[in-house]
């Protein structure tokens, strides 16, 4: 049981976090704070938070919780914002897509009490953004990355452990770099390749037309393009090297594709398309995420 989370970023995934503590009855009183005060205000009329704080700093003020639910570009903010009222008791975690730049601007601005902070990635979320969608059934049954560092205090980390464990999670570990290597290639790639399908078509004279002919095929590879635009923009600039290695790696499997196509191979086609179907056939999200 917690007696107060510091809740900073009222949103989706903050006020999702908040709601499922509440409801599995481990934390006392939410204190909230969101850059925009009308947010704020919202998730308390909500009652996904108690009470409303005026700073990032003076939520964390008797915080024995915390979470950083913001853009990945606002982190080193946040942190330097609070800092002062870190202490080495505090559990610190946030929810950012990618971990490499989190631990860096981390280690510049909480120095020292660095250890307190476990860094944390949920694999959920949904299409739409804000306090209004928040869900406590968010994470249940879903998998969360922790990436600690040599620095982090052990007893943090098993605290962050059974936290989420305790809302239904599945919990791993792994390296800050081996964290955006992969999400890099499973989810910040398909969501590049989404945006750029959708601007191809709707650049189009006929796009209109033919987005109206599309079915549930092309709705399911399209989902994720109706995502945040700023989220995505942070994490891709965020993760730039790691995603760019991977959209190089497409790019020559689509050109290899391609190139039998243009040269009508079709049995060296069907052979590429057998592997690639075979393998998302022996694939399963329930066995390999959560």
């Amino acid at each position: 049981m917690f007696e107060q989370l510091g809740l900073i970023g009222c949103g989706l995934m903050g006020g999702s976090f908040a709601l499922a503590l509440k409801r599995a009855g481990l934390v006392k009183r939410v204190v909230g704070y969101s850059k925009s005060p009308s947010t704020t205000e919202r998730a308390r009329a909500l009652g996904v938070i108690d009470i409303e704080a005026p700073s990032a700093l003076l939520a964390v003020s008797g915080a024995d919780i915390v979470l950083i639910a913001v853009p990945v570009s606002a982190t080193e903010a946040t942190f330097k914002a609070i800092k002062h009222l870190v202490t080495p008791q505090m559990l610190i975690m946030d929810v950012g897509s990618t971990k490499r730049d989190v631990v860096d601007a981390a280690r510049r601005a909480l120095r020292e009490q660095i250890g307190s902070f476990v860094p944390a990635h949920p694999i959920s979320g949904k299409e739409v953004s804000g306090v209004e969608h928040a869900d406590p059934d968010l994470y249940s049954g879903k998998q969360i990355i922790l990436t600690p560092i040599d620095r982090t205090h052990a007893p943090q980390i098993q605290r962050a452990i059974d936290v989420w464990s305790a809302l239904g999670c599945n919990v791993l570990k792994m390296t800050p770099e081996s964290h955006d290597a992969a999400f890099a290639a499973v989810s910040h790639l398909p969501h590049l390749i989404a945006f750029a399908l959708m601007h191809s078509i709707t650049g189009q004279n006929q796009g209109k037309d033919f987005l109206s002919l599309a079915g549930p095929g092309f709705r399911d590879f399209t989902r994720i393009a109706a995502s945040d635009p700023h989220v995505w923009r942070d994490i891709m600039i965020s993760n730039r090297e790691e995603l760019l290695t991977q959209s190089k790696l497409f790019q020559r499997n689509l050109q290899a594709l391609e190139h039998m196509i243009s040269s009508g191979n079709g049995e060296a086609l069907e052979e590429l398309i057998g592997q690639a179907s075979q393998a998302r056939a022996g694939w399963s999200m329930n066995k390999n995420r959560r």
